[in-house]
């Protein structure tokens, strides 16, 4: 610790006695400095013991004494030495009165100890505290970097919060906690994702410092990585502000950590690399070669049903990088095997069937729907249905299926299953099957518009009963012979025969689309 005025009374060189503030001894001192101005406050930071002979002061004026005491006093001066035997062989009553009054320690010097020997027993004894936090710091740094290889960050982040006498977590890309110590501090954490995920927002290296939650302590928060977007960040929580000796800990960890992050950042981008041969390979119908190049890095990832996302948006935007964050740190919470492959404006992701990392691709979606006005990198998600590694390919094709269907139709997320399970007819609503819907019926609209007759009408109730002429002329309300009369029209103003199957469908599909246009 640094030194104080009570371990400078009690050097035994020094010979320094007490005449007020008895009870503030334990300040500690920042520098000694002695000065014989009237007024020294100008030149004072806070911190000093300041040292004077009272050569241009009225010692024994009281209420010049007052204020000069109060102002020492608020600028932080921490003592006073007055030196005996100089101009005066006594501290005046005045200057003890005064210190009383503002508690300030007024320590009594004797003509022999020299006001230098006063300054360097205060420099010695900061020196020497600065020597113990730079030994305790080093010592510090070698027992993280041996929790850091033996045990991991798990074993780091328990030695750092012993070290600073608190306690640090862990946060990974997407602002999840991932490790924390003690125990008890995951929770804590976890309040403060919000501080972390502004901080991420920030070229890294960044650091803040929030209050706690609650106002439960003072927390830290460092950016970890050395790319545009950092890969992790750590919060240290500590009662208050850190010494020297913590301070060297927490850096120590800041950079262990961050090499840490730089060496999965490396082994990450290898994995991508293997990740796209082994996509290569099953969409390629060769699984046993994808196996054999995977190996154990995926797990049974390519033995269990998966589903395969395609996901798109602008090389600019941050919201691919969001999905394959999301993706990420879903599996690194929850222990599953997940291949993702970065392809210029999109990225392939294969996960297990009903995982977390199929839930959380599914939730960034979701909130991209929701403030999708407000998105201008569009992010346009298809999901295939489950499938094994034989039907990749397939799987593969039904991904950018519903992706270009979810482009069409506006939408963030389409899975496959929505477009299989549900009804052809909402893909009617594309421009182009709506203007070959108008072409098509535009004679007979025209026709029925001179109020020569109702062939739409008629054609929608006849192709609706399947051709059934007495059940489609009861829904209209006429004859039989009123009605195949109209059909007759109807096939002289197309000039296609109601026979033809094809006719009969591209006509049901028209009305479809032009009754979904118009609803």
């Amino acid at each position: 610790m640094p030194p104080t005025l009570a371990s400078l009374v009690h050097h035994s060189a020094l010979k320094l006695t007490v005449r007020a503030g008895e009870d503030r001894l334990d300040a500690p001192v920042r520098w000694a400095h002695a000065s014989e101005l009237a007024d020294p406050v100008p030149y004072m930071e806070g911190g000093e013991l300041l040292l004077i002979t009272a050569l241009k002061l009225d010692a024994e004026d009281r209420d010049a004494m007052r204020r000069y005491v109060k102002r020492l006093v608020g600028a932080g001066v921490v003592g006073l030495g007055f030196a005996v035997g100089v101009h005066y062989d006594d501290i005046p009553e005045a200057l003890v009165e005064a210190a009383r009054e503002e508690g300030l320690p007024l320590l009594e010097v004797p003509r022999r100890t020299p006001f230098l020997a006063i300054s360097k027993a205060v420099s010695a004894a900061i020196a020497a505290d600065q020597y113990r936090a730079v030994t305790a710091g080093f010592a510090a740094q070698r027992e993280l970097t041996r929790h850091a290889l033996t045990d991991g960050p798990e074993g780091l982040l328990a030695a750092l919060a012993s070290q600073v006498d608190g306690w640090a977590a862990l946060y990974d890309a997407s602002g999840a906690v991932v490790a924390a110590a003690p125990d008890w501090a995951g929770r804590r954490a976890a309040r403060l994702t919000a501080e972390v995920t502004r901080l991420r927002e920030r070229p890294a290296p960044a650091s803040s410092v929030v209050a706690g939650p609650e106002n439960e302590d003072r927390v830290e928060l460092h950016s970890l990585g050395t790319g545009r977007r950092p890969r992790a960040a750590l919060a240290v929580g500590t009662a208050s502000a850190p010494g020297t000796a913590e301070r060297y800990a927490v850096h120590s960890a800041v950079a262990l950590l961050t090499l840490t992050t730089e060496r999965s950042r490396s082994l990450h981008a290898a994995e991508q690399r293997i990740g796209a041969a082994v996509l290569r390979m099953l969409l390629a119908g060769e699984p046993d070669h994808a196996r054999a190049v995977a190996g154990d890095l995926y797990g049974g990832l390519l033995d269990a049903p998966f589903r395969i996302i395609v996901a798109q948006g602008a090389a600019e935007g941050d919201a691919l990088g969001a999905l394959a964050e999301a993706a990420e740190s879903a599996a690194a919470r929850s222990g599953e095997a997940v291949l993702v492959v970065p392809e210029g404006e999109r990225v392939v992701v294969l996960a297990a069937d009903g995982g977390a990392v199929v839930g959380a691709c599914c939730d960034v979606a979701a909130a991209r729907e929701a403030a999708r006005k407000a998105n201008e990198d569009e992010l346009v998600v298809g999901l295939s249905a489950p499938a094994g590694p034989i039907a990749a390919s397939a799987a593969y094709k039904q991904a950018e299926q519903a992706l270009s269907v979810a482009r069409r139709r506006g939408r963030v997320l389409v899975e496959h299953e929505q477009m299989a399970a549900g009804s052809v007819l909402p893909l009617l609503a594309d421009d182009a099957v709506k203007a070959f819907a108008d072409g098509l019926l535009r004679a007979l609209r025209d026709h029925d518009a001179t109020g020569r007759g109702d062939l739409v009408a008629s054609l929608r109730a006849w192709l609706s009963r399947h051709g059934q002429w007495d059940a489609a002329a009861a829904d209209l309300g006429v004859h039989r012979h009123t009605l195949r009369y109209r059909m007759r029209r109807v096939e002289e103003i197309l000039g296609r025969s109601l026979d033809d199957p094809d006719v009969r469908m591209e006509l049901w599909l028209a009305l479809k689309a032009t009754a979904a246009d118009s609803g």
